[in-house]
């Protein structure tokens, strides 16, 4: 019954993530993390999101810029692994909850003043692209901030979609490297890869279907409607888990020996 409610929950959010184009990532650790330990839990995303990226390559291959995907695929793979190996000595904890309040406030900003968006320019792409592979790295999830960074270029909804795919492949396949290192990619947790295999696919293909239902502004407003929420739902994550910690003095030695050893 659990791994059924995972394999759902999966879904969604590969759903969403394809019709929002920055992946199923944000919306998936928070959700994976009630079944298994953080650290599982990136290991168990950068898997999930190979399978993830490769199905949305293939279906929306007709649309990628090249440029972009250099200006921020690069920086955001150098800065990945740079993350990925900070992951094992980092308090992802707090790291959570300033990720859903930085997530919050950009995404408000930009849905109660439209007018105003990042500068399409070098600089922006870069720094976008390292600041997304970096928490990516560290928290499993940077791909809202890569979907501000492209939304700075107003790119057409598949372009967007298969260019930011295309930059999470690398930065999926480097961060898979250093968790494989860290031990947080584990023999007993491969039973999962067919599933992720099929929702992956399955999720991939509902969510561009859905996405044809939407003009090219109701796809800018529902990708920052979609990053509000998830910064939302990561400080909710943050909140249960320290009140369940707290109420519980076991727990809470429990918690402290999974982080440190």
């Amino acid at each position: 019954m659990q791994i059924l409610l995972f394999s759902v929950l999966a879904l969604v959010a590969e759903i969403l993530g394809t019709i929002g184009g920055f992946g199923s990532s944000m919306i998936f650790v928070p959700l994976a993390g009630f079944f298994f330990d953080f650290k599982v839990v990136l290991g168990i995303t950068a898997v999930f999101h190979l399978f993830s990226n490769v199905a949305k390559i293939s279906m929306f291959r007709h649309g990628l810029d090249k440029r972009i995907i250099r200006q921020i695929g690069i920086p955001a793979i150098i800065a990945v692994i740079v993350g990925a190996s900070l992951s094992r000595y980092v308090d992802t904890n707090i790291s959570r909850l300033l990720l859903g309040v930085f997530l919050i406030g950009l995404s408000l900003s930009l849905l109660l003043k439209p007018g105003f968006i990042l500068r399409p320019v070098v600089s922006n792409a870069v720094s976008g692209g390292a600041l997304s592979g970096f928490t990516a790295g560290l928290l499993g999830t940077g791909g809202a901030i890569r979907g501000l960074t492209l939304a700075a270029f107003d790119l057409e909804k598949n372009i967007f979609i298969a260019t930011s795919a295309v930059i999470d492949l690398g930065v999926d396949l480097s961060r898979s490297v250093v968790y494989f290192g860290n031990g947080f990619i584990r023999k007993e947790d491969l039973y999962l890869v067919p599933i992720l295999i099929v929702v992956s696919t399955l999720g991939t293909w509902l969510g561009k279907k859905l996405l044809e239902r939407f003009s090219q502004q109701q796809f800018k407003k529902l990708v920052l409607f979609l990053i509000l929420g998830v910064g939302i739902m990561n400080i909710l994550t943050f909140v249960l888990e320290n009140r369940s910690v707290s109420g519980s003095p076991a727990k809470a030695s429990s918690v402290q020996r999974s982080k440190h050893g």
